[in-house]
């Protein structure tokens, strides 16, 4: 067997095992309704909205995932606003709310946080909940991430492939000094603009401009505005001709992204990652990055110039640049095989999920009785479609097949 099938087969295995299947979006949703009756019940919350982001909006994330929700202050038509102090205030209340109430547990109040925040377990298969207030720069990132999925279904398996193989390296938790999984997904953006050929374009041919700067007045105006500006883009580079055409298989994909960052940490000492220009930049030339204060920069393309990666630590980087590298040694040796392969590119549930109980012999994993969501390619054709405007931003169906937020619907699997 080819050392490229081997590979293959590891690949489509881990993506079967971790991609989501029907229950697992109807838990969130689920979710996201029992903290909308919670929300609903705090006086001081009266007319806010409980709205989700994240990977979960993006369609990115694993049937382990997190769920990231934002609660939505009541400012008529408007944009709202809120200081630090509110949002504490805010979060306070909710708090109280969860405890009285019972809606989950292992709460934590993160306050001190650039954004606070509020974590919980759900009661719901110990789905973790990250809660923040007014975080409509999340949403519209997550909303972008989805959109892109509709030039390439291969950026959807990346992203789950990379983040899993981070968490079998424990380079994904931003709390030890690692990588968060935005970064992440940055990383695989960067990697598709610069692969040859390229699969995508830089940014900035999505959405010129800083995305976060133009979140102001009403709000149905400045989301529709930056939806059919992402469209417009992005359907003009699907439907040009003249590009060429990059077919490698996800398996040779992640070969070529861990490669690339094999010397990440050497890298980083002059140059950033840029995703919205779509190259390395040199740090001393641009002046918004600097005085240099991080390990590494990986430049939030839509709210420039935060750095996504200020978490990492020098002492963590090195670790991470030693875990691309040694994957990147044992993916392009000729002494490899099923295990080998799935030891390094997957954390232990996972591989437990593919491996025999006893004896830990390997074995292809069959598909769960419970429906598997739709593919990334057929959801990109229905990416938040405008419905009427007059649709109440909390509302959900229970028979239908989608969530509507603020006019805009997100795609939710046919039950």
């Amino acid at each position: 067997m080819s050392t490229h099938s081997t590979l293959d087969i590891v690949v489509n295995d881990i993506l079967r095992v971790v991609t989501p299947v029907q229950e697992d979006w109807e838990i969130r949703f689920a979710i996201i309704n029992d903290l909308r009756s919670i929300v609903e019940s705090v006086e001081s919350l009266r007319g806010a909205t409980v709205e989700p982001f994240g990977s979960f909006v993006s369609n990115l994330f694993t049937r382990w995932g997190d769920l990231d929700i934002s609660i939505e202050l009541s400012n008529g038509l408007h944009i709202s606003s809120a200081g630090k102090k509110q949002k504490q205030t805010f979060l306070g209340d909710v708090l109280k709310a969860l405890r009285m109430k019972g809606g989950g547990s292992n709460l934590q109040f993160i306050s001190n946080a650039r954004v606070p925040i509020l974590k919980f377990k759900s009661y719901r298969q110990g789905v973790s909940c990250d809660i923040s207030i007014n975080n409509l720069p999340g949403q519209m990132k997550s909303k972008i991430l989805l959109w892109i999925n509709k030039i390439d279904g291969r950026f959807h398996h990346m992203v789950l492939l990379v983040k899993e193989w981070a968490k079998a390296h424990k380079i994904n938790n931003s709390k030890a000094g690692t990588f968060n999984s935005y970064s992440l997904s940055l990383l695989v953006i960067f990697y598709f603009q610069t692969c040859i050929p390229a699969i995508f374009p830089p940014l900035k041919d999505i959405y010129p401009g800083n995305m976060v700067d133009d979140l102001i007045g009403v709000r149905s105006d400045a989301e529709n505005l930056i939806a059919q500006t992402c469209d417009a883009n992005i359907n003009r580079f699907i439907s040009n001709r003249a590009r060429s055409i990059n077919r490698k298989s996800v398996a040779e994909l992640f070969v070529e992204f861990i490669g690339k960052f094999a010397k990440m940490d050497s890298m980083a000492v002059k140059m950033g990652i840029c995703p919205y220009s779509g190259k390395w930049e040199q740090i001393e030339d641009n002046m918004i990055w600097l005085p240099k204060t991080y390990a590494i920069f990986v430049e939030d393309p839509f709210e420039q110039p935060q750095n996504t990666a200020r978490s990492v630590s020098a002492g963590q980087l090195k670790k991470i640049t030693e875990a691309f590298a040694r994957t990147h040694d044992l993916l392009t040796s000729t002494n490899q095989n099923q295990i080998s392969l799935l030891s390094n590119m997957a954390p232990a549930h996972v591989i437990r999920c593919i491996t025999r109980p006893y004896g830990g012999g390997y074995f292809h994993p069959t598909q769960p009785q419970v429906q598997r969501a739709i593919r990334p390619q057929l959801q990109s054709q229905r990416h938040f479609q405008n419905v009427s405007q007059g649709t109440s931003s909390n509302s959900s169906s229970s028979k239908g097949h989608t969530l509507v937020h603020r006019g805009q619907q997100i795609w939710r699997p046919k039950s």
